[in-house]
């Protein structure tokens, strides 16, 4: 009876393993050629209702390092932001300190127009949620100065988020 029984034991789990070397050979071909899934239409993990899918739709809905740096290249052009990219592209919290500070211009840690702004590379910090990059404003008189501009990831429409000032 032993005998008889390991035979049975061991043709099944000859079987399964046959049946699952089956399937994974199978799973690549398979895999090529079904559509990509796309965030619009991917299913909530088991167990979940939905909130993975929801958290791997908002990280892939993130700004990148690129996109940061076109928008701060856009937004302050060669001499700063205009009234419209001031209202519009600028969190609550800079029109807050900015009006906190009316003789001083918060976004550019300036009291006047400088003569040409440069963006530097831009630094994504995905688990604190916001990406940044130093700006440096070169005046009329040839002197610089740097400050450090920051953008929400998750903005939208992208927005400058803070702006902290060199020393």
């Amino acid at each position: 009876m032993l005998r008889r029984t390991t035979r049975t034991i061991r043709t099944t789990v000859a079987a399964v393993c046959a049946a699952g070397a089956l399937a994974l050979t199978a799973a690549p071909a398979q895999a090529t050629a079904s559509p990509p899934v796309t965030r619009a239409d991917a299913p909530a993990a088991a167990g979940t209702s939905g909130s993975f899918a929801a958290h791997t739709a908002a990280v892939a809905d993130r700004h990148t390092g690129p996109e940061i740096h076109r928008f701060l290249r856009w937004f302050y052009g060669q001499h700063g932001p205009d009234e419209q990219q001031r209202e519009h592209f600028v969190s609550d919290l800079l029109k807050r300190k900015q009006a906190e500070n009316p003789g001083y211009d918060v976004l550019l840690c300036a009291q006047n127009t400088p003569r040409r702004i440069d963006v530097g590379p831009v630094t994504v910090a995905q688990s604190a949620g916001v990406g940044w990059a130093p700006v440096t404003a070169h005046w009329s008189d040839g002197t610089t100065s740097a400050f450090t501009a920051y953008v929400a990831l998750d903005s939208h429409p992208i927005e400058l988020h803070d702006v902290v000032c060199g020393q």
